[in-house]
């Protein structure tokens, strides 16, 4: 990502549940005190999906917590939300979730140029022993950086 990116929130839980396939940047169409709710880092985005419904993509089990400065007039917190896209895109999106045990979720959740943006990953599901593949190399990974920290040091 470029220089002017400032991360809210990023989906540890889905790099390690799902196969990454394709990613693509989309905007998000928020509503009022949402957008002063998520520049606050105040979402929940555990168990979200994408879904296309109509030519138009929705994001679901989004959770964004209500503005806690604002006054009665605040939004929803667990409405669908509608993620920005251009036509093809969606058709291109389309095509690859029709294929059997692809999903759309929500991997990153930034601010470029002062507009929340999300990373949208086209993934596949992970089998138990394809996360066990992923705790195995993360640990490997973890202690060749040890030794090789420690033979520096020497």
């Amino acid at each position: 990502m470029s220089e002017n990116v400032k991360i809210i929130a990023q989906n540890k839980k889905a790099r390690f549940n799902y196969f990454v396939e394709d990613k693509i940047e989309c905007g998000i169409e928020l509503q009022g005190t949402e957008v002063k709710s998520v520049k606050g880092g105040n979402v929940s985005f555990a168990d979200s999906f994408a879904e296309i419904q109509n030519g138009e993509v929705w994001m679901r089990n989004f959770h964004i917590s209500e503005y806690a400065f604002s006054s009665f007039f605040n939004h929803n917190p667990d409405r669908k939300k509608r993620l920005l896209l251009h036509k093809d895109e969606i058709k291109r999106l389309q095509r690859k979730v029709e294929e059997k045990g692809y999903t759309l979720i929500p991997l990153d959740f930034y601010l470029k140029k002062g507009r929340v943006k999300i990373t949208l990953g086209v993934c596949k599901g992970k089998k138990l022993f394809d996360k066990r593949d992923t705790i195995k190399q993360r640990d490997l990974d973890r202690e060749m950086s040890r030794d090789f920290r420690h033979g520096l040091q020497s």
